[in-house]
């Protein structure tokens, strides 16, 4: 088959999907923006968006505008491939972005698959879910409302859809869940793993930790308020009254993946830190930035307490991941964390707002680590039968890609 992939930041979430088509015997290509080595076997192609969105547009379309114009350009790059000769079988996109709206106009005959992320505005989800930030503002909600307006489109034009998990899949609009088949992206339980003999070094811990030290790890893309750094932060005097022996290992880095950024001339990092500093013993608390893979899964490994908070909103690969690597984990009790996580059987929950309850979710997982032993047994558990990557999730996704083609799985 001739399968074209579509994603700005290719390979996203096609990391693993892609070169596994291409290495089992496919024509994989692939329109992204930005430039950067594509995976093994796959063969990439630029498109690029002719101009900004423009300052005079109404203020609610300039995003919508900005998809337009993305949209535009995948076209114009389709229409390239197509003088050349070229025809998908199947076309695989993430439509958040608009690259997906003119793809049934470039390639008729190609069934589309869309990756569906996150429906914006449905009842329960991040909008408002945080009133430290205040209600939204009437403008606020009519712009939050448009941000569907390219995905809409793109449920309207799609063959099938898929989405990572079942909450994400119920926020669709009833009448199109059953074109929306749920797959995670994979999990490589294989090399996500736990590992008893583990030792993590970082220029910003003065000593070597391994398997069974005292450590408490944080982690996300930025220390942002999506990913409830500031509740973090404020549970952490408390958990270092009640474990002052304990490492405090942080990883993210200053900007903002989701949401608002912070006020002029701050970080969100700097200002919950600035908030709780005077009543935390700092050697003890280490900023990691960003850390290399390899260097990152160390961390899990070590971990004896990891910490995963978020809005209701798209779930991280990292708690998953955690998970697989047999760590402790200690999440918010939002969706879609409860579609993986089980209070006292694969990990705790605990109301994201609730520093208190964090606090003593971590102690017990530090000081009773042996007596948690067959919940860390079946969190990676869990991971393995629901998301690993070879014999769970590229099975799913090539037997839905050969369904759509009528060919054999």
């Amino acid at each position: 088959m001739n399968i074209l992939f579509i994603h700005q930041n290719f390979p996203g979430q096609f990391r693993h999907l892609a070169p596994a088509l291409a290495a089992a015997g496919h024509r994989v290509d692939a329109l992204a923006m930005h430039r950067r080595p594509p995976p093994a076997g796959v063969t990439q192609h630029a498109y690029g968006v002719r101009r900004p969105a423009g300052k005079d547009v109404h203020p609610l379309l300039r995003e919508a505008e900005a998809k337009v114009l993305r949209g535009e350009a995948c076209a114009a790059a389709m229409l390239h491939l197509a003088r050349g000769g070229y025809r998908p079988d199947l076309v695989v996109t993430n439509p958040g972005w608009g690259e997906a709206l003119f793809v049934k106009d470039v390639f008729p005959d190609a069934k589309l698959v869309s990756l569906l992320e996150f429906f914006h505005g449905a009842p329960g989800g991040d909008f408002g879910f945080d009133p430290e930030f205040g209600q939204p503002s009437l403008e606020a909600r009519m712009k939050h409302r448009l941000k569907n307006l390219a995905l809409v489109e793109s449920l309207l034009a799609m063959d099938h859809g898929v989405a990572p998990t079942t909450w994400q899949a119920s926020r669709l609009p009833a009448e199109y869940r059953h074109r929306v088949d749920v797959i995670f992206d994979g999990i490589d339980t294989d090399q996500v793993r736990p590992d008893p003999d583990a030792h993590f070094t970082h220029t910003q811990v003065p000593e070597t930790l391994r398997a069974g030290d005292p450590v408490v790890t944080f982690v996300n893309r930025n220390l942002e308020p999506y990913r409830g750094y500031h509740v973090f932060m404020r549970a952490l005097p408390e958990i270092q009254r009640r474990l002052p022996d304990a490492r405090v290992l942080l990883v993210g880095g200053d900007g903002v993946s989701y949401g608002a950024a912070a006020p002029a001339g701050t970080t969100w990092k700097q200002r919950f830190l600035d908030e709780v500093a005077p009543r935390l013993d700092l050697a003890r608390v280490h900023f990691l930035g960003q850390l290399a893979y390899a260097q990152y899964l160390k961390l899990l490994q070590v971990s004896a307490a990891h910490v995963y908070l978020t809005y209701p909103f798209v779930l991280s690969w990292s708690c998953l991941e955690a998970m697989s690597a047999g760590c402790h984990v200690i999440a918010s009790r939002t969706a879609p964390v409860e579609d993986f996580v089980e209070d006292g059987v694969n990990g705790h929950l605990v109301d994201f707002f609730d520093a208190q309850a964090l606090a003593a979710a971590v102690q017990s997982a530090v000081q009773d680590r042996d007596r948690h032993a067959g919940l860390r047994a079946t969190a990676r558990r869990t991971v393995v039968e629901r998301c690993d990557l070879r014999r769970v999730c590229l099975p799913q996704w090539r037997a839905l890609l050969s369904r759509l083609a009528g060919q054999p799985a």
